[in-house]
């Protein structure tokens, strides 16, 4: 039987004794589904995955979506599955390599927006015996709980507007990137969005502060300057330290975390000579947002 340890901090658990190479029992998915409603963050340590199993995990919650950024680096034939990597091989990086190494929520730019990622990690850099790479977390629901009542009032109905293009420049801009612009076709694939600055997350019911600082661009209904003034003032109260958890990777692992209610970060602390691989799975969130879906998913479980 599967279990939960809770990692202590304001996200993260681990779940033990499952072996996801393997179908899920109705009772495993509503184990997750909970844990991932309460903790954010999931990691499934020493698991052996090929990308279809890896699919097949990953599907149970929904959609998976095919990058628009993911070009070439794919497991072919599983389009769905992305591969984050620094190794080159006969020149050629088999790879992205920079990717979510800044604060953000995946898919917040989209109409569609994500519910969960879903990333297998195959090798792991390591310096002095130490893992790098580490990937850091932070949590809205308590952003949202501990935004000053006014900032909730004032907020209460207001949406912000969510580009894909921001952090893909931000990327470029970075020294040493190799980000090439995006194409016009890009942009037009996934032009500027709106969604609401306060979202009711679907598992837990509770409000959660959905606007990042990797894509938010502006408060609708604000003049520029107090919609900039508003946008730093959120961005650097979600970000303070109390609200963030670090995961440190091991091979084998697969972290799995929802999106809604956390934002996260990739730390790239490793050089090109000490090699990183992971795949990667995003989930939509077209079966969460469902009330059904996830009613009947969490019938009987007893997660802890």
């Amino acid at each position: 039987m599967a279990r939960v340890t809770p990692s202590g901090e304001i996200l993260g658990a681990t779940i033990e004794d499952l072996d996801l190479s393997q179908p899920l029992s109705s009772t495993d998915t509503a184990l997750i589904l909970a844990s991932l409603g309460r903790y954010g963050v999931l990691r499934f340590p020493g698991q052996n995955l090929d990308a279809g199993q890896q699919k097949a995990f990953a599907g149970r919650f929904g959609t998976l979506e095919v990058n628009v950024a993911a070009g070439p680096y794919t497991v072919a034939p599983h389009k769905e599955i992305m591969i984050l990597s620094n190794i080159v091989e006969n020149g050629r990086a088999i790879g992205l390599g920079d990717a979510g190494q800044g604060w953000h929520t995946d898919m917040s730019y989209s109409a569609d927006i994500a519910f969960a990622n879903v990333l297998y990690a195959i090798k792991v850099p390591k310096r002095n015996g130490e893992p790098l790479g580490t990937t850091e977390f932070a949590n809205m629901h308590a952003a949202y709980e501990e935004l000053p009542a006014a900032i909730k009032t004032r907020l209460a109905d207001a949406t912000a507007l969510h580009d894909f293009a921001k952090f893909w420049d931000m990327m470029r801009a970075r020294p040493g990137s190799t980000r090439p612009p995006l194409t016009e076709a890009q942009r037009r694939q996934k032009p500027p969005v709106s969604h609401p600055v306060f979202l009711t997350h679907p598992i837990t019911h509770r409000k959660v502060l959905y606007c990042n600082p990797g894509y938010a661009i502006r408060i609708n209904g604000f003049d520029p300057a107090e919609s900039e003034e508003i946008l730093d003032l959120l961005f650097a109260h979600q970000l303070q330290p109390k609200y963030r958890y670090q995961h440190r990777w091991s091979e084998g692992d697969v972290l799995m975390w929802e999106n809604i209610g956390t934002l996260h970060n990739a730390i790239a602390d490793y050089g090109p000579d000490e090699p990183r691989l992971i795949h990667r799975c995003q989930v939509m969130a077209d079966k969460v947002l469902d009330p059904g879906f996830v009613k009947r998913t969490l019938q009987g479980t007893a997660a802890t």
